[in-house]
């Protein structure tokens, strides 16, 4: 999605380095990762990429984390334009992404074979993966945009101690009503289409009605108007699903039923103020008033229980609204970080 656009520019300011062998596409094995539900992803395989060094102290490492559908190789190909010492950087790939161990990749799980996740199962991989593979035992911070600002809510709770900042953009900690009407919608896209075949399909299922449920939700009309004519129109549609068809389906659907499913209060028998009660990080929470696609409402009330900064953006450009006043984001998360 262009939001990610905002996450590589966030840290292109943040004015990151990387020697030659930075930035390349790595491979962790976990072996076989238990999961919430119990059931586990045999041969579990998690991709990261590395920037930068981990200073004396071991207190420069900040992780980036993906948005749906996306992978660590746009934000490291930004990042590695940088020359400066001062972060070491992970950027780590969400189960399911096509890169980490997902339905469209694994040889003994493959299709829909492969199990169920949780947005808390790939924040415990990641913490997996620097804990056993990098050896890194704390963060400066987490930061992740859309799915990955859902991460990043995740990783305050999950690993309070873990991480000294958190800054989470268009994320949430659980999504609202309307969202979940949004991403049912989207989910039964792709399993409504007579494509689908029960995830073995031989074209992916789903694409146009995604593509055009996704333009209309992560944009406003104003922004639509303003961006597309009508002579255009055709041309923009036909791009949106040429995107959408380019991402496996099946790895689509368990990110989709990844956050459909998410909630911080969960282990707290649905108490957010008791989820709220264990974060330790300071926060900085990035929404926009207009986002039809993570409503800010959930992502306010927190920030509101933690105390956490907020950066409240009104604009008209909805789940783009951080890429729109990136000068704006980018100050202000990089004075938050330096604080």
């Amino acid at each position: 999605m262009k939001l990610a656009l905002q996450v590589v520019s966030l840290a292109l300011a943040l004015n990151l380095t990387a020697s030659a062998q930075n930035g390349q596409q790595q491979f962790a094995s976990l072996g076989d990762f238990k999961l919430e539900s119990g059931e586990v992803i045999r041969d579990c395989r998690i991709g990261y990429r590395t920037l930068g060094q981990l200073n004396r102290n071991r207190d420069n490492a900040i992780l980036l984390t993906t948005w749906l559908t996306g992978t660590s190789e746009p934000l490291m190909n930004g990042l590695g334009k940088q020359l400066d010492a001062k972060y070491y950087v992970i950027a780590i790939d969400a189960l399911g992404d096509g890169v980490s161990s997902s339905p469209s990749n694994s040889q003994l799980q493959p299709r829909m074979k492969f199990p169920k996740f949780t947005i808390a199962d790939m924040v415990a991989s990641q913490h997996q993966l620097l804990t056993q593979v990098l050896h890194i035992d704390h963060l400066k911070a987490v930061m992740g945009a859309s799915m990955g600002g859902v991460q990043t809510f995740q990783w305050m709770v999950s690993y309070p101690t873990f991480l000294d900042r958190a800054v989470a953009i268009a994320g949430s900690p659980r999504l609202a009503p309307y969202d979940l009407v949004l991403w049912q919608a989207e989910s039964d896209a792709i399993t409504h289409d007579p494509a689908w075949k029960d995830g073995d399909y031989t074209e992916q299922p789903g694409t146009v009605l995604i593509a055009e449920i996704g333009m209309l939700a992560k944009n406003t009309p104003d922004k639509i108007n303003h961006d597309v004519t009508r002579e255009s129109l055709a041309a923009v549609l036909a791009h949106e699903r040429a995107a959408t068809a380019n991402f496996d389906a099946n790895n689509r659907l368990r990110q989709f039923q990844a956050m459909l499913s998410h909630d911080v209060s969960a282990p707290f028998s649905g108490s957010m103020a008791a989820a709220a009660a264990t974060v330790k990080a300071k926060a900085l929470i990035i929404v926009t008033a207009t986002d039809h696609t993570v409503t800010p409402g959930p992502a306010l009330d927190f920030a509101q229980l933690i105390d956490a900064e907020v950066l409240d953006l009104q604009n008209n450009c909805g789940h783009h609204g951080a890429e729109c006043e990136s000068e704006k984001v980018n100050q202000a998360v990089k004075e938050f970080l330096e604080k």
